[in-house]
């Protein structure tokens, strides 16, 4: 089973570009499952899956502001 790349895309979060890897895979039984590999930093990846491309890349869309975000705040030193 291999994957097909059928779409790239990039997408802006403040004042960064993430880009974004859209892959359609065959399943054994004929069916089509779609993948997002998000490239936060280099070696640093997310990859969701999805039945559908349209909810995959809505899920996308917010998962990677959240992510930028939420690692934002963790990576700030706690007050004593």
């Amino acid at each position: 089973m291999f994957r097909t790349l059928v779409k790239t895309d990039a997408l802006a979060v403040a004042d960064q570009m993430v880009a974004v890897r859209y892959f359609e895979l065959r399943t054994k039984r004929g069916g089509r499952r779609y993948s997002a590999e998000i490239l936060v930093a280099p070696g640093d990846r997310i990859i969701l899956d999805d039945d559908s491309m349209t909810n995959l890349e809505a899920r996308a869309s917010l998962l990677v502001p959240a992510t930028l975000y939420s690692r934002l705040l963790a990576s700030r030193p706690t007050a004593a």
